[in-house]
């Protein structure tokens, strides 16, 4: 039996502002049927559809993977980590560590300045931080080429996609004093040029119908049949190369333990694969790639 609902995430996880249409063509269900189950997603706060702007077009350089252990509560860690502009993701989890946070900052030295704030927060025993060397799969990664400017109208429409990336173009050309034409050329050159993504930020965690994983792998060289293979699988939502204590790390999203472990196990089952750590997301407490932006005429 087709698990309508995720099947719609997945179908939206690849692109956002897909019609009604288009998404019911695709699941093999009606209009009626894919319009009321997104509906109810949203409504129940299950997935978000939000547009998300390309780190490299904010000068987002440096993306690193933050593990945190504390000495005491984490819930003080949590709040003042979900504070930071430089964090997207915050969460609680179990294993060696507390807390993991993914952050974005636009160089190197900036990262060693975030470091050692986050060491000085009150209860931080102690740090391991991952660097991306390269983001192979991520659905708010757009893959910016570069050579694109934008203007205040621009700026105004992100700002709306941020906050809802199924807006319609009427009521976008509203909000920004445009004619629907004029908005659909101006948001498809924004999404053709990597400039911003829109996709689902899908609730996870022990309450929620998802559970995620987070997995650490190290590998016997760079066995691109192994990147290959952990690419294209559909459980993985997120991969990118690393240096540090993993030369891989993951995000592994199924809707049972179960289906945890057998993930698991199909990747230490790769040829190539030497170990994996994994740890469990209990508690995602931020996740929020939304970012102020200001037009080069600003």
């Amino acid at each position: 039996m087709v698990d309508i609902d995720s099947e719609l995430i997945r179908a939206l996880q690849e692109d956002g502002r897909a019609s009604i249409h288009a998404l019911a063509r695709r699941l093999g269900q009606s209009r009626a049927t894919v319009s009321s189950r997104l509906h109810a997603l949203i409504a129940e706060g299950t997935i978000r559809v939000v547009a998300a702007v390309d780190p490299a077009f904010l000068g987002q350089h440096v993306l690193a993977h933050v593990s945190i252990r504390a000495d005491g509560s984490v819930a003080p860690i949590a709040e003042e980590l979900r504070g930071l502009d430089e964090t997207v993701l915050v969460s609680a989890v179990s294993g060696a560590h507390d807390l993991v946070v993914e952050v974005r900052l636009g160089s190197m030295p900036a990262l060693h300045d975030l470091l050692a704030r986050i060491r000085a927060m009150r209860g931080v025993a102690a740090i391991s931080t991952l660097v991306y060397t390269s983001v192979l799969k991520g659905f708010f990664v757009s893959e910016y080429q570069g050579d694109v400017t934008i203007d205040d109208l621009d700026v105004a429409l992100i700002e709306r996609l941020q906050q809802n990336g199924r807006a319609s173009y009427r009521a976008l050309g509203e909000a920004v004093r445009l004619s629907p034409s004029a908005v659909t050329t101006r948001v498809r050159r924004l999404v053709d040029a990597g400039v911003i993504k829109v996709s689902v930020v899908e609730a996870r965690g022990l309450p929620h119908r998802q559970l995620s994983l987070g997995v650490g792998v190290n590998l016997s060289d760079d066995d691109e049949s192994v990147l290959g293979s952990l690419r294209s699988w559909r459980g993985v939502d997120f991969a990118a190369l690393t240096i540090g204590r993993f030369d891989a790390v993951l995000t592994v999203v199924e809707p049972s333990a179960s289906a945890l472990f057998a993930s698991l196990e199909r990747i230490r089952a790769l040829p190539g694969v030497l170990r994996v750590e994994s740890w469990l997301h209990l508690a995602v407490l931020k996740e929020d790639y939304a970012r102020i932006l200001r037009s080069p005429s600003i």
